[in-house]
């Protein structure tokens, strides 16, 4: 709306400036990405953070519920993990001797699922859950010390995106027909990373690359004010997003790991406790 009449008579503002409302960093940055409603962003750094755009949130003790800073009807969401790529980079490090071309060869040759082999790293504490820990379990659901290179590889990948998928659940959201996972941070370059992501969220994957998309998000926010129109518009001229990943046919392969993944994460966070 345009200023108050209060600030036009006292500091001598122009009665014809608009107001826009402020935000914070977190959803500033959501609106310097600029999803679509369903989308989900996965900043994939040395802590991963999930930001989620919610018509009906599930509020909890698990991450935050904001204001959706593009759309006043709706909501965004935002979880965050501790344990990201410094976990990754440990794991490439001890099993593909340092090397993410080994690491991403290893990747392939293993099945998406797994043959069920499922990993929990959480080598500092966490916060979602709170516990600290590695634990394996095979496709039978038995807890074991270790897994082959290859089944490692892919067993720390796939158990940190069903945790970013199951914990997105937990908040309300749900898979749609249109929904896209945008890509962002150091682990966004990685082909086969970003496979696993496609495949494990069942949704096309797509990279955009912002730098401080903080600041980014608030000019974004300031033109859509003074001109109008469709937010989306304004927002994929700024920044486009490239597809780089489809997901393949998996959906009831990871339907199972992120069942069986809920049940594994209560059981490590009561030892935790």
């Amino acid at each position: 709306g345009k200023v108050s009449n209060y600030l036009v008579k006292k500091f001598g503002f122009n009665p014809e400036c608009v107001v826009v409302a402020f935000v914070g960093d977190n959803p500033a940055s959501l609106a310097g990405l600029a999803p679509e409603q369903g989308d989900v962003v996965v900043s994939l750094g040395t802590s991963d953070t999930v930001f989620l755009w919610l018509t009906k949130p599930t509020p909890g003790l698990s991450g935050h519920i904001f204001a959706n800073p593009i759309n006043q009807d709706d909501f965004m969401s935002l979880t965050c993990f501790k344990n990201g790529s410094l976990t990754r980079e440990r794991i490439r490090d001890e099993k593909s001797d340092g090397s993410w071309e080994k690491f991403s060869e290893m990747l392939k040759k293993t099945p998406p699922g797994n043959n069920g082999a499922l990993g929990i790293y959480f080598d500092q504490m966490e916060i979602q859950p709170f516990a600290e820990g590695v634990y394996r379990f095979d496709g039978d659901g038995n807890k074991v010390d270790s897994f082959p290179p290859e089944v490692e590889v892919r067993a720390v990948i796939e158990g940190q995106f069903i945790a970013r998928k199951v914990h997105a659940e937990n908040v309300g959201f749900q898979l749609g027909p249109n929904t896209r996972v945008i890509a962002t941070g150091g682990a966004s370059n990685n082909q086969e990373i970003l496979q696993v992501l496609a495949d494990v969220f069942n949704s096309p994957v797509y990279v955009k690359e912002v730098p401080n998309s903080a600041a980014l998000g608030c000019a974004i926010r300031a033109k859509h004010t003074l001109e109008g129109g469709k937010f989306s518009d304004i927002a994929q001229s700024a920044h486009p997003s490239v597809l780089v990943a489809s997901p393949g046919q998996f959906t009831e392969v990871y339907a199972q790991l992120s069942a069986r993944y809920r049940e594994f994460e209560k059981m490590v966070e009561l030892q935790s406790q």
